[in-house]
């Protein structure tokens, strides 16, 4: 398989499996929080909610890989590009093992987690134990990523509650239809327009959380390929060498105009990196008509130049005060940005077979396990049992913060959103007193915990397997 012998074709089926088995749980973990409310309200019968919620999440997946390509720019450059194959192995297996460890932890005492943050978490303890290694210079994570993502995850539970808040404050000031707050009937369905609205809302959160939570399988799975088969995936063999080529000589002939005696400190080290990674790459793509004709090295070579130059090319644009301005048009700095950006066309994909392997898996997942959460939603995050108003405006805020992130490549969590929400319907209805600080404060500590518990695991589980490796 791929060209590898039959001992690192199993680990590479284990891998690709266990990524399958991460999404799977991520679908009865995560997007049981999609359907909680069509089911709690009983606007659709749990067996149809589910089934329905599964297909809108894998028709998600298909949106886009921004999320996906966040996730795996989020992972130290120094290890995608190792060619060392108990690091890959011994990275992998500590983020697929410490994601599913929390993840299943989390959902057996119905807290509403997010996968988000395990995984990421996972990262963040992987990059940190690789920079422990002996030859090791340091801890590679690219910070700006980071911190990026960082902010996405604190930020986007606070506008979940701030918006619902504020949207069922409106409703309750403009809408005069009582039946629409009032607690949901047991025994039986709402009224037909009310079931269309939180039917609509809650289709909008499983697409969005498809698009959203489920490219993050497929980073995963894009991080096992390239560390483990990086001759097939380290650069899309689907695109042609020569168009490469021509961003290169593109980057080459701009920056051939700039004097670097005329630069700043910053300015002319990027400079010095950014022509020498052209240059390797050129080296290497003169009279290449196809990647498959490629020495194997530089499949691995070409990924991490590309890598490299996108990363500098930032510090190459941006001048620091004080420092001698950088002395190229408008048009020759808007064509090398162009070229860098269709450069990164070239390590940033997806078969479409992995968007299909993670798609299914998050769909069939979606169908399973879903009510310890539907629970903790519906009725143990306020005081009172969750109101029609208040699932349709939790359900519209979380779609709507979960695909402005996914326009933005970052990744949010839809257990953190929803949830937020759901407790910020509760304060617009009652005040403070209305929410169950029990709950609320299990969710907290869950959210705090999250990162440096997942961190250390992770961590902890790379140096053990690369001692045995």
């Amino acid at each position: 398989m791929f060209g590898l012998d039959g001992g690192m074709t199993i680990i590479l089926i284990l891998c690709l499996f266990a990524v399958c088995c991460f999404e799977f749980i991520n679908g009865f973990h995560d997007t049981a929080n999609a359907v909680a409310t069509v089911i709690y309200t009983k606007s659709l019968k749990p067996s149809v909610a589910v089934a329905w919620s599964g297909f809108c999440n894998f028709c998600g997946v298909f949106i886009g890989i921004s999320v996906a390509m966040g996730i795996v720019n989020l992972f130290p450059v120094a290890i995608l590009v190792d060619q060392s194959v108990s690091h890959s192995i011994s990275m992998i297996s500590a983020l697929v093992l410490t994601a599913i460890i929390w993840n299943l932890g989390t959902w057996y005492f119905g807290i509403p987690c997010s996968s988000s943050h395990t995984l990421i978490g996972s990262i963040f303890g992987v990059g940190i134990a690789f920079g422990l290694l002996p030859g090791a210079e340091a801890i590679a994570l690219n910070w700006q990523k980071v911190k990026d993502v960082g902010l996405s995850l604190l930020i986007s539970p606070l506008l979940g509650f701030g918006l619902t808040l504020g949207v069922m404050l409106l409703a309750k000031r403009y809408i005069k239809y009582k039946k629409l707050f009032a607690e949901p009937d047991k025994k039986k369905a709402p009224p037909f327009w009310i079931r269309v609205i939180l039917v609509i809302t809650a289709t909008s959160v499983s697409v969005s959380h498809g698009s959203n939570d489920g490219q993050k399988g497929i980073g995963l799975m894009m991080i096992i390929l390239i560390g483990l088969v990086p001759v097939h995936f380290a650069i899309d063999h689907s695109k042609k060498p020569e168009k490469l080529l021509y961003e290169v000589n593109n980057i080459e002939n701009i920056i051939s105009r700039v004097n670097p005696l005329e630069l700043g400190a910053q300015n002319r080290v990027s400079l010095v990196l950014i022509k020498e990674k052209a240059d390797s790459m050129r080296s290497k793509l003169n009279g290449v008509s196809n990647f498959k004709n490629l020495k194997n090295q530089d499949h691995f070579e070409i990924r991490k130049d590309i890598l490299l130059l996108s990363k500098e090319s930032d510090n190459f644009l941006s001048v620091e005060p004080g420092e001698p301005v950088l002395k190229l048009t408008a048009k020759e700095k808007s064509v090398f940005k162009a070229s860098v950006k269709a450069m990164k066309v070239y390590t940033e994909f997806a078969p479409f077979w992995v968007i299909v392997m993670i798609s299914l898996s998050l769909g069939v997942g979606t169908m399973i396990g879903w009510k310890r959460i539907v629970v903790t939603v519906g009725e143990k995050i306020g005081k009172e049992p969750l109101s029609y108003a208040q699932g349709a405006s939790a359900n519209l805020v979380t779609a709507s913060t979960i695909a402005l992130s996914t326009l933005f490549g970052l990744p949010v969590s839809t257990t953190h959103v929803l949830s937020s929400g759901v407790a910020g319907s509760m304060v617009a209805t009652k005040g403070l007193k209305n929410l169950r600080k029990k709950t609320l404060k299990n969710i907290a500590i869950a959210w705090l915990v999250t990162l440096p518990v997942t961190m250390l695991l992770s961590c902890g589980l790379f140096l053990l397997f690369r001692l045995f490796l």
